[in-house]
């Protein structure tokens, strides 16, 4: 049998290339080799986002979008939509017994996430207690692998205990220990220079986003600050531009001789941008040509999505049924 995978989004905007490479192309390959889910986070996006849900609403018709561009196929992975499988949060509170407020508050993630939030000093109880239903959401449909980046490994060791505390308190296996498969060791930065791209922070180049934007994108890409002239010799280390270069322009002899010619200052930004530019609209057009197909099918896409939170929700009611069961509340 394959084995189970689960892996998700938080619905707060349209995906970039951070995302494309850091999770979106493992997964059109673990779709071919797996039983794999794709969870949209919704309800864990209204956390730090309840004063704006039309954001959130809007932005899972992005991610559908963007799922099905780089070529998730609906009918290969089961997508899901949180809010419409309401065992999840059930196994959620059944769950909150076996942590205490105290391992929430040194949980890593956490403690990072607050603060950039800013949220140390006012923290809602639903953000807080968010590892805890991530959990749930791993467990509601028996995932024996969570994909996840180094950082995001304490949540998937979280989900580990959780599972193997309930299991042993009842004296059965109910819940499957889930295990981490790791993927890129780093992130794509931002064009800003910024060592993640995100969308809070606006350096984000889009997977959907037009010639245009991307080429204007491509021109605002961090180099070298100390190079005031084309002639000036310059440094590819932390220089952007050719991080990029690595990461999409196949043609590997190209991009040495452009860091060579870069170093000895007989290549300029504008130069190295504008091959880039090229580099990363070809890799971009296909993606960006199957986005505008996508928007024409939305609400096609959307009840592909309610299909697979069906198929979710008859799995987690057996999950939800069993753990009754070895709870004594199941009459």
């Amino acid at each position: 049998m394959k084995k189970r995978v689960l892996t998700g989004d938080r619905p707060t905007g349209r995906l970039h290339i951070g995302h494309f490479l850091g999770s979106l192309r493992n997964r059109v390959e673990m779709q071919e080799t797996h039983d794999q889910f794709v969870l949209i986070a919704n309800v864990q996006a209204l956390t730090d986002n309840f004063d704006d849900p039309g954001r959130v609403k809007d932005s899972i018709l992005e991610l559908l979008c963007d799922y099905y561009a780089v070529g998730i196929d609906f009918d290969k992975t089961t997508v899901f939509i949180q809010s419409e499988v309401p065992q999840i949060h059930e196994i959620f509170v059944y769950l909150a017994n076996f942590v205490t407020i105290q391992q929430v508050s040194h949980n890593p993630t956490i403690k990072t996430e607050l603060k950039q939030k800013r949220m140390e000093k006012s923290t809602p109880l639903g953000f807080f207690m968010y590892p805890v239903h991530q959990a749930a959401d791993i467990l509601c449909v028996r995932a024996d692998l969570v994909p996840v980046g180094k950082d995001q490994a304490p949540m998937v060791e979280g989900t580990r205990d959780l599972a193997k505390k309930f299991n042993e308190m009842y004296g059965k296996a109910v819940l499957t220990e889930p295990e981490a498969v790791y993927g890129v060791e780093k992130n794509v930065p931002g064009v800003d220079g910024n060592e993640k791209m995100g969308k809070s922070l606006n350096n984000a180049i889009y997977l959907g986003d037009s010639r245009d934007e991307l080429r204007k994108k491509v021109f605002l890409v961090y180099t070298d600050p100390n190079r005031i002239h084309a002639d000036d010799p310059g440094s590819v280390e932390g220089n952007i531009a050719f991080t990029y270069h690595d990461l999409f322009n196949s043609d590997k002899s190209e991009v040495e001789d452009l860091k060579s010619r870069y170093r000895a200052g007989k290549v300029g930004d504008v130069v190295v941008k504008e091959r880039l530019f090229e580099v990363m609209d070809e890799f971009l057009s296909p993606i960006r040509e199957k986005r505008r197909e996508a928007e024409e099918r939305k609400q096609e896409l959307l009840e592909k999505a309610l299909e697979g939170s069906k198929k979710v929700r008859e799995i987690a009611d057996e999950v939800v049924g069993e753990m009754k069961e070895a709870m004594k509340i199941k009459f």
